[in-house]
């Protein structure tokens, strides 16, 4: 068994810490000042954001839109574009699954990630 107090984890502002990585799953500790966001995004996985401290507004690229405080769960598929903004000091849990997931650069050949950036490059 492993365990961690996910309130003392040492998480500096802007510096997300992982906690745990396996091929299972990446769970990783988030510490936002107020004010600031984890911009709009999207991952591989199925993510689930967990409000351990603080107040946050959680947003969607469809629009939606969620506000809530220490115990506010969140799941998002795989792609789904998202945003957290910190509307005090927070603290949170992002629990990637399966990880890597589908299409994640860390499961690219080095010949896959060339042809990538090259059409990256492109636009």
């Amino acid at each position: 068994m492993k365990s961690w107090d996910i309130n003392t984890v040492d998480a500096e502002p802007g510096k997300p810490r992982v906690v745990s990585s396996s091929t299972d799953a990446r769970t990783i500790v988030i510490h936002l000042p107020e004010g600031e966001r984890l911009t709009d995004h999207e991952v591989h996985e199925r993510a689930w954001v967990v409000l351990i401290a603080g107040e946050a507004e959680i947003k969607t690229a469809a629009g939606e839109s969620i506000v809530g405080g220490p115990g506010l769960l969140v799941e998002f598929d795989p792609g789904e574009r998202h945003e957290v903004i910190a509307r005090s000091e927070i603290r949170f849990l992002l629990l990637l699954t399966p990880w890597p997931g589908v299409g994640h650069p860390n499961t690219m050949s080095l010949d896959q990630k060339a042809e990538v950036r090259a059409r990256a490059a492109e636009h």
